[in-house]
């Protein structure tokens, strides 16, 4: 069994936090006797520091205990750190890419990585997407876009243009929605991160930008979010309105199967569901692993998937 969705701050990555601590506002703290303690960064999305998120043999230890035969390893959304100048981001990815290639590097038949860029710069993201394929990483994790841009939006161009011509694997995963009216009843994780992921998933498809970077292999996490369940309204909106078909070769449902998905839903209902609309060549199977709402362990599920976006 594969997992395509898993989570891991290697030791250095750790030591860099505490020596720019003051820099990026990161601070510990221990919320319960029974728990690690927490991380935040710059007061947003703190987390707890689970011994899965930071010790390698216990990560493997947990994987192989799970039945999972290969993980693909992606660096936590909270270190993207987009909030901080190019040369902090930079940095950042620079060290996470490079132990990350390092580790899996050595134990190649059970771990793949993705690396992390400074989306901030999508000229400088290009280089370091360059710099971390050339390290073996299989691509790279990003966020939704930014505070002030989607990623359709032109800034990206010289991003994807790179990733195009790399084949790359671009895993967008969301980061907590800051809609006020989720401030409560832990909403922002529940529904704010799958709608993250379904406003840049619907932008992406809408803006026609798949056919121009076709060879692209966009995955989106927690099973692409509400889109494909609210697909059939994407279609009626097509034949409707200019607005929504105008930059489409076909109509949005026949793009589904250009991206990939995985199986973080938690539900076999779901996932069925998600398989017949997008093809089951286009779901990779996922965890989550370590954060709280991880499907853990994963269920064990087809592999046709992560053979067709590993080609």
């Amino acid at each position: 069994m594969l997992d395509f969705h898993t989570h891991f701050i290697p030791p250095e990555v750790i030591v860099w936090l505490q020596e720019h601590q003051k820099i990026i506002n990161a601070k510990w703290s221990q919320k319960d006797d029974t728990k690690e303690p927490f991380l935040t960064i710059n007061e947003k999305w703190g987390f707890e520091l689970k011994k899965g998120f930071i010790d390698g043999e216990y990560y493997l230890t947990e994987q192989e205990k799970a039945g999972v035969s290969h993980s693909l390893i992606s660096p936590i959304p909270q270190l993207f750190l987009y909030d901080f100048p190019e040369e902090i981001t930079t940095e950042m990815a620079a060290i996470y890419n490079h132990t990350l290639a390092d580790w899996t590097n050595k134990t190649p038949q059970k771990l793949s990585a993705l690396g992390t860029v400074p989306l901030i710069n999508p000229d400088k993201a290009a280089q370091v997407l360059n710099q971390a394929m050339n390290l073996g990483l299989k691509g790279v994790i990003i966020g939704p876009g930014l505070s002030d841009h989607m990623l359709s939006d032109d800034i990206f161009i010289p991003f994807f243009e790179e990733a195009n011509r790399l084949h790359a694997i671009v895993f967008i995963h969301p980061l907590l929605c800051e809609d006020p009216r989720l401030k409560r009843r832990m909403m922002p994780n529940l529904i704010g991160v799958p709608w993250e992921t379904t406003v840049c998933a619907t932008d992406i498809l809408l803006s026609g930008m798949i056919d121009l970077y076709p060879n692209v292999k966009i995955l989106f996490a927690h099973g692409g979010g509400f889109l494909p369940y609210q697909i059939g309204r994407l279609d009626k909106g097509y034949e409707q309105w200019g607005l929504v078909s105008s930059k489409l070769k076909a109509k949005p449902s026949e793009y589904l199967n250009r991206f990939w998905y995985d199986t973080v839903l938690w539900s076999p209902d779901s996932i069925d569901f998600l398989i017949k609309t997008v093809g089951e060549d286009r779901v990779v199977p996922g965890s989550d692993y370590p954060f709280d709402l991880s499907m853990w362990p994963p269920k064990e599920f087809n592999t046709k998937g992560a053979s067709s976006i590993f080609v």
